[in-house]
């Protein structure tokens, strides 16, 4: 599958994993959406979409949110409408973060992980975690905007150690970690 898809509207990026063994807390991840304006396209991001949050416009919002990771097949979603984007946007970057409440927890230790973008019934990025097993966070993909207002998707699988809330100031940089 090519790393880079262009001229994209709207999007889904869903995610899935195991709920934790009886014996063990809930596994707690989460989808993010940083956005960054055309001013500092790699600078602090304007704002954050979480599970508690959605974008100022309604364009990035959660469709569906799982604590646990219980149900069938994907716990967690988040639609990004990059068609109505305001121009002063350059670009958005979408990341998996672990919550660490219950100590530390990494994607290997984390059964079934998996994340997929789609734009209608098109499959645009797969991943399973497992290049970032380590980590307790990951970027997925960066939504960039091209010269002539289009948008690209460009696969970014790059890991964290760091829980949600610091690894949403470290996501759009551009050195790893």
């Amino acid at each position: 599958m090519s790393s880079v898809h262009k001229e994209l509207r709207k999007v889904e990026v869903k995610l899935r994993w195991d709920p934790a063994t009886r014996d063990q807390p809930p596994h707690h991840l989460d989808i993010m959406a940083t956005t960054y304006s055309v001013d500092a396209p790699h600078g602090q991001p304007v704002y954050v979409v979480h599970y508690d949050s959605r974008s100022p416009d309604g364009t990035i919002n959660m469709s569906r949110h799982s604590k646990t990771g219980q149900g069938l097949g994907f716990n967690e979603a988040m639609v990004l409408e990059l068609d109505r984007l305001a121009p002063s946007y350059a670009r958005v970057v979408v990341g998996v973060g672990i919550h660490q409440s219950n100590g530390p927890l990494t994607f290997g230790e984390v059964s079934n992980t998996g994340v997929v973008i789609v734009e209608k019934f098109r499959e645009l990025l797969a991943d399973d975690f497992a290049s970032v097993a380590g980590s307790t966070a990951a970027t997925v993909a960066e939504f960039v905007r091209d010269t002539s207002g289009e948008w690209e998707l460009h696969e970014m699988i790059r890991g964290f150690d760091s829980d949600p809330v610091v690894f949403a100031t470290q996501m759009g940089g551009l050195q790893q970690p």
